[in-house]
Protein backbone atom coordinates (compact mmCIF):
# COMPACT_ATOMS: atom_id res chain seq x y z
CA UNK A 1 0.00 0.00 0.00
CA UNK A 2 1.51 3.40 -1.22
CA UNK A 3 -0.19 6.45 0.86
CA UNK A 4 -0.03 9.45 -1.38
CA UNK A 5 -0.77 13.15 -0.75
CA UNK A 6 -2.37 14.74 -3.52
CA UNK A 7 -2.22 17.86 -5.45
CA UNK A 8 -4.88 19.16 -8.00
CA UNK A 9 -3.28 17.65 -10.97
CA UNK A 10 -3.78 14.55 -9.16
CA UNK A 11 -7.60 15.20 -8.15
CA UNK A 12 -9.41 13.05 -10.70
CA UNK A 13 -7.44 9.87 -8.35
CA UNK A 14 -10.09 10.18 -5.57
CA UNK A 15 -13.56 11.53 -7.99
CA UNK A 16 -14.82 8.45 -8.04
CA UNK A 17 -13.80 7.79 -4.19
CA UNK A 18 -15.53 10.87 -2.99
CA UNK A 19 -18.50 10.17 -4.92
CA UNK A 20 -19.24 7.12 -3.41
CA UNK A 21 -18.43 8.87 -0.18
CA UNK A 22 -21.03 11.11 -0.84
CA UNK A 23 -23.59 8.47 -1.68
CA UNK A 24 -23.13 6.56 1.42
CA UNK A 25 -24.19 10.17 3.33
CA UNK A 26 -26.88 9.95 1.21
CA UNK A 27 -26.73 12.13 -1.15
CA UNK A 28 -26.89 11.44 -5.10
CA UNK A 29 -24.03 10.36 -7.13
CA UNK A 30 -22.71 13.22 -9.49
CA UNK A 31 -18.89 12.60 -10.65
CA UNK A 32 -18.68 16.42 -11.97
CA UNK A 33 -19.59 17.95 -8.67
CA UNK A 34 -17.17 15.66 -7.07
CA UNK A 35 -14.56 16.46 -9.16
CA UNK A 36 -14.84 20.00 -9.00
CA UNK A 37 -15.04 19.90 -5.08
CA UNK A 38 -12.11 17.79 -4.82
CA UNK A 39 -9.98 19.66 -7.54
CA UNK A 40 -10.79 23.48 -5.86
CA UNK A 41 -10.12 22.21 -2.61
CA UNK A 42 -6.82 21.73 -3.76
CA UNK A 43 -6.30 24.36 -6.07
CA UNK A 44 -7.12 26.55 -3.17
CA UNK A 45 -4.97 25.09 -0.96
CA UNK A 46 -7.85 24.90 1.32
CA UNK A 47 -7.38 20.83 1.92
CA UNK A 48 -5.02 18.12 2.69
CA UNK A 49 -6.06 14.74 1.16
CA UNK A 50 -4.13 11.49 0.78
CA UNK A 51 -4.84 8.97 -0.86
CA UNK A 52 -4.07 4.94 -0.58
CA UNK A 53 -3.47 3.47 -3.69
CA UNK A 54 -3.25 -0.72 -3.46
CA UNK A 55 -1.63 -1.69 -7.04
CA UNK A 56 -1.69 1.80 -8.25
CA UNK A 57 -5.55 1.57 -7.61
CA UNK A 58 -7.44 4.28 -5.10
CA UNK A 59 -8.51 2.02 -2.29
CA UNK A 60 -9.24 5.25 -0.07
CA UNK A 61 -8.80 8.52 0.78
CA UNK A 62 -9.03 11.19 3.50
CA UNK A 63 -9.47 14.78 3.67
CA UNK A 64 -8.27 16.87 5.85
CA UNK A 65 -9.48 20.70 6.29
CA UNK A 66 -7.67 23.15 9.05
CA UNK A 67 -9.86 24.80 12.06
CA UNK A 68 -7.96 27.64 14.25
CA UNK A 69 -7.86 28.33 17.77
CA UNK A 70 -7.23 31.89 18.08
CA UNK A 71 -7.41 31.34 21.95
CA UNK A 72 -4.82 28.72 22.01
CA UNK A 73 -2.86 30.42 18.64
CA UNK A 74 -2.98 27.22 16.95
CA UNK A 75 -3.81 25.58 13.76
CA UNK A 76 -5.43 21.74 14.04
CA UNK A 77 -7.21 19.54 12.16
CA UNK A 78 -10.60 18.40 11.25
CA UNK A 79 -10.50 14.88 9.44
CA UNK A 80 -13.80 15.52 7.50
CA UNK A 81 -13.72 12.84 4.98
CA UNK A 82 -12.41 9.39 5.54
CA UNK A 83 -13.82 6.41 2.62
CA UNK A 84 -12.46 2.99 2.11
CA UNK A 85 -13.69 1.12 -0.64
CA UNK A 86 -15.72 -1.89 0.26
CA UNK A 87 -13.42 -4.72 -1.59
CA UNK A 88 -10.42 -2.59 0.43
CA UNK A 89 -12.29 -2.83 3.85
CA UNK A 90 -10.82 -4.50 6.68
CA UNK A 91 -7.05 -4.65 5.12
CA UNK A 92 -5.64 -1.52 7.66
CA UNK A 93 -6.16 1.45 4.48
CA UNK A 94 -8.48 3.20 6.96
CA UNK A 95 -5.87 3.04 9.96
CA UNK A 96 -2.95 3.68 7.36
CA UNK A 97 -4.71 6.84 6.30
CA UNK A 98 -5.73 8.12 9.67
CA UNK A 99 -2.34 7.25 11.18
CA UNK A 100 -1.06 9.33 8.19
CA UNK A 101 -3.31 12.57 8.72
CA UNK A 102 -1.70 12.23 12.55
CA UNK A 103 1.90 12.29 11.03
CA UNK A 104 1.27 15.39 8.71
CA UNK A 105 -0.92 17.48 11.58
CA UNK A 106 1.87 16.94 14.09
CA UNK A 107 4.45 17.76 12.01
CA UNK A 108 2.35 21.10 11.44
CA UNK A 109 2.42 21.75 15.01
CA UNK A 110 -1.00 20.62 15.60
CA UNK A 111 -2.16 19.76 19.03
CA UNK A 112 -5.15 17.70 18.49
CA UNK A 113 -6.99 15.91 15.01
CA UNK A 114 -10.72 16.41 15.22
CA UNK A 115 -13.67 14.58 13.35
CA UNK A 116 -16.99 13.03 13.36
CA UNK A 117 -19.00 10.09 12.23
CA UNK A 118 -22.49 9.06 12.39
CA UNK A 119 -24.07 7.84 15.12
CA UNK A 120 -25.03 4.80 14.07
CA UNK A 121 -21.44 3.90 12.03
CA UNK A 122 -20.32 1.55 14.56
CA UNK A 123 -17.26 0.18 12.10
CA UNK A 124 -16.08 3.57 11.78
CA UNK A 125 -16.55 4.15 15.97
CA UNK A 126 -14.33 0.66 16.56
CA UNK A 127 -11.50 1.73 14.15
CA UNK A 128 -10.99 5.55 15.86
CA UNK A 129 -11.58 4.16 19.06
CA UNK A 130 -8.86 1.85 18.66
CA UNK A 131 -6.48 4.36 17.26
CA UNK A 132 -7.19 6.62 20.54
CA UNK A 133 -9.53 8.65 19.56
CA UNK A 134 -11.90 9.87 22.43
CA UNK A 135 -15.70 10.19 21.86
CA UNK A 136 -16.62 13.99 23.26
CA UNK A 137 -20.09 14.55 24.49
CA UNK A 138 -21.98 17.21 23.77
CA UNK A 139 -21.47 19.39 26.72
CA UNK A 140 -17.77 18.59 26.76
CA UNK A 141 -16.53 22.18 26.80
CA UNK A 142 -18.46 24.05 24.43
CA UNK A 143 -21.96 23.71 23.00
CA UNK A 144 -21.92 23.49 18.90
CA UNK A 145 -24.72 25.94 17.43
CA UNK A 146 -25.56 26.88 13.76
CA UNK A 147 -27.78 28.51 11.35
CA UNK A 148 -28.68 27.97 8.13
CA UNK A 149 -28.17 30.61 5.90
CA UNK A 150 -30.19 29.77 2.95
CA UNK A 151 -33.59 30.46 2.63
Amino acid sequence: MEIKRLTAADAKLVTELFDQYRVFYKQSSDQKLAEKFIKERLEKNESIIFVALIENIPAGFTQLYPTYSSVRAVKNWILNDLFVKENFRKQGVGEELIRTAMNFAASEGATFIQLETAKDNFNAQSLYESIGFTKQLPEYEFFSYKIPLTQ
